[in-house]
């Protein structure tokens, strides 16, 4: 089995994707998998009628691959979409597809999505200048979660807690950036500093893992310093996350979810999902499930392994 990872380092993140791809690559080489890193910038693409040459790598034409996973999730340029659909187009099955990594890139539309599937979702609202601080304090209130359109690990998230705080932010904004995408979001002040990630492979829910911050930030990001501990995934938890998973068809996903008093409400939903946290925290080989869901997927099996008759297993 070929594979293609797509990624390029993202000048915004606060921490690069490099322990996801080097497991990925580590965890390929021991399922005699043959996978390769490529950046989005090492591609020419041709729109012909002679597909096997129309991908070419550092301007040469290549073979194209069983699989490719796209590791840039939010940081997803239209280059790099480009490129997916392109491959999508001359049947190469893509982990997650085009279509659901530009869907969950607009952090407003796949919430639309979820709540029109009567899902639990914060209450949110697209801004446009100049705010109507007086209808942000009636349907939202304050304190109010403020996030750009698209972003990951915790960035361009903010937390207004006072009406003053938050005009004096949005005249800001408006000053410099008056086409700013912006969302506000409610704030679930019983999730303050903590929520769950769980981690959805082929629309089950394989790992699930609580964030916290301990008070010192209400994001619980890991990438930010939160830390994180193993939590069993109730029925509640593993329905939310499959749900959300499946509704806006990605194949792997990192689901968020807030605490609301007993229960939940989805966050928001990961194309890309980071997983050195996850394997830190539980007893989990992410990069070894994901490979293994995309050999079932595909129907390709290491035949170098023989079954272990015991396990049912392959040796």
């Amino acid at each position: 089995m070929r594979g293609w990872i797509i990624y390029k380092d993202v000048a915004n993140l606060i921490k690069q994707e490099t322990y996801e791809i080097d497991r990925l690559m580590q965890v390929a080489k021991e399922e005699n998998i043959d996978l390769k890193v490529y950046s989005p910038d090492q591609f020419d693409l041709m729109v012909t009628r002679e597909d096997e040459k129309s991908v070419l790598i550092d301007g040469t034409p290549v073979e194209l691959p069983d699989f490719v996973l796209p590791r840039m999730g939010a940081g997803t340029t239209y280059f790099a979409l480009a490129i997916i659909r392109h491959l999508e187009r001359l049947g190469v099955h893509c982990f997650n597809s085009s279509h659901s990594i530009e869907v969950v890139k607009d952090k407003l539309y796949a919430q639309q999505i979820l709540a029109q599937q009567n899902l639990p979702t914060p209450t949110t609202m697209l801004v446009k200048f100049p705010v109507n601080i007086d209808l942000v304090e009636s349907q939202i209130g304050f304190p109010v979660v403020i996030k750009t359109l698209s972003g990951s690990q915790g960035s361009g998230v903010f937390l207004s807690k006072t009406r003053s705080e938050f005009d004096d932010l949005m005249q800001l904004i408006e000053a410099t950036n008056p086409k700013a995408n912006i969302i506000l979001q409610q704030f679930v002040k019983s999730s303050h500093g903590r929520d769950l990630r769980v981690f959805t492979i082929g629309g089950r829910a394989v790992a699930c893992m609580e964030r916290n911050s301990g008070g010192k930030n209400f994001k619980a990001n890991i990438s930010a310093g939160a830390q994180g501990s193993p939590h069993p995934i109730t029925p509640e938890i593993e329905w939310l996350a499959t749900q959300t998973a499946n509704i806006l068809n990605l194949d792997v996903a990192g689901i968020d979810l807030l605490f609301d008093d007993e229960h939940f409400k989805i966050c928001e939903a990961n194309s890309s999902p980071g997983f050195e946290g996850l394997e830190n925290a539980l007893d989990i080989d992410v990069a070894r499930e994901i490979l293994h869901f995309i050999r079932i997927r595909l129907g390709i099996f290491d035949k170098t392994k023989k079954p272990n008759m015991e396990g049912n297993k392959a040796v």
